[in-house]
C-alpha cells in the first residue's frame, strides 16, 4: 500500500527542531513512500508563527533532500497557514511567486488570540461555536487545499470542559462541510491526536469524517501532525481503517495543487 504523509513540520517552523534530512531518512525506514512537509507560516505579526519562515532555506532544503532520497521517497512542497482567510492580500503577496504542492489552512488563532487564551472565561459552548465559526470563515474564502485538523479545538478543551457532543454542533460542521465541497477543498485525517492520552482520537473524530463522505466529500489526506523525526507518518495504518470504515477508497496526493486519488 501507498503510504502518503501530507502533514509534518521541521526546524521551518517555529516549534520543531526536527532536521528534514532526518525526517526523510525516517520516513523511509518507517514505510513511507511520500512526504509533504507543510511547515507554519502567518503574515500577522502577532501569531506565534510569524517571521520565522525562511523561503529560500525551506526549498533549498526540498531540493537537497530530493537529490538524496528522490529515488526512495518522493517529497513535496507544503505550507500550512494560519488563518489565511484574514490578511488574504498580505498572504497573496507573500506567497505569489513560490510554487507549492500542497496548501492546508487551519485555525490557531481567534481574534488575535491563540486557542488557549482564546477559551479563559468562556462557555464550553461559546468556545466550540466560536472556533467552528472561525473554520466556516476559513473554508468560504481562503486559497487552501485541505482544512487541517478541523476540530483542533478540542485538544485544548479536553483536560478543562471536555471533548464536544458531535450532535451539539452537527449544524455547524455540515456546513463547514458542504462549504468545504463545494469549493473543492477537502479534510485531513490527523493523528496527532491518538498520541495524547486525554484526547485518543484523531482530528476530526469519526462522526466528522462519516459526515464528510455521506455529503460527497472524497478529498481526504492523512498526516502525522509531527514536530519530529521519530513520529513521522505515525498512526498510519489506524487512519487508513478508519478512511475504509468512513467508505472512502483511498486518499488523495497533490501536485502544485491538483488533487489527484491514490486508492487503497
Amino acid at each position: 500500500m501507498y503510504l502518503a504523509e501530507y502533514h509534518h513540520h521541521t526546524d521551518n517552523s517555529f516549534d520543531s527542531q526536527a532536521q528534514m534530512k532526518d525526517v526523510c531518512e525516517q520516513a523511509i525506514m518507517n514505510g513511507i513512500n511520500e512526504i509533504c512537509f507543510t511547515e507554519h507560516f502567518s503574515v500577522n505579526p502577532k501569531a506565534p508563527t510569524y517571521g520565522h519562515m525562511d523561503f529560500k532555506r525551506y526549498f533549498s532544503q526540498i531540493e537537497e533532500c530530493r537529490e538524496l532520497f528522490g529515488s526512495r521517497l518522493v517529497i513535496k512542497v507544503g505550507i500550512e497557514l494560519c488563518e489565511p482567510h484574514l490578511m488574504k492580500e498580505t498572504y497573496k503577496e507573500a506567497l505569489d511567486d513560490l510554487k507549492f504542492d500542497f496548501i492546508m489552512g487551519s485555525v490557531h488563532n481567534i481574534k488575535e488570540e491563540k486557542l488557549k487564551t482564546f477559551m479563559v472565561n468562556k462557555t464550553s459552548q461559546e468556545i466550540y461555536q466560536q472556533y467552528f465559526e472561525e473554520v466556516y470563515a476559513m473554508v468560504s474564502q481562503a486559497d487552501i487545499d485541505v482544512i487541517a485538523h478541523l476540530d483542533l479545538i478540542k485538544r485544548y478543551t479536553v483536560e478543562s470542559i471536555g471533548k464536544y457532543e458531535f450532535d451539539d454542533y452537527k449544524p455547524i460542521i455540515e456546513k463547514i462541510l458542504r462549504k468545504a465541497i463545494e469549493r473543492g477543498i477537502g479534510i485531513e485525517i490527523n493523528t496527532s491526536g491518538l498520541a495524547k492520552k486525554a484526547l485518543s482520537e484523531t482530528l476530526p473524530s469519526m462522526d466528522v469524517l462519516r459526515l464528510y463522505h455521506s455529503l460527497g466529500g472524497r478529498i481526504l489526506t492523512i498526516g502525522s501532525d509531527s514536530h519530529r523525526a521519530d513520529t513521522v507518518g505515525s498512526n498510519q495504518e489506524a487512519a487508513i481503517k478508519m478512511a475504509k470504515d468512513a467508505g472512502f477508497q483511498g486518499v488523495y496526493l497533490f501536485e502544485k495543487r491538483k488533487p489527484k486519488k491514490s486508492s487503497f
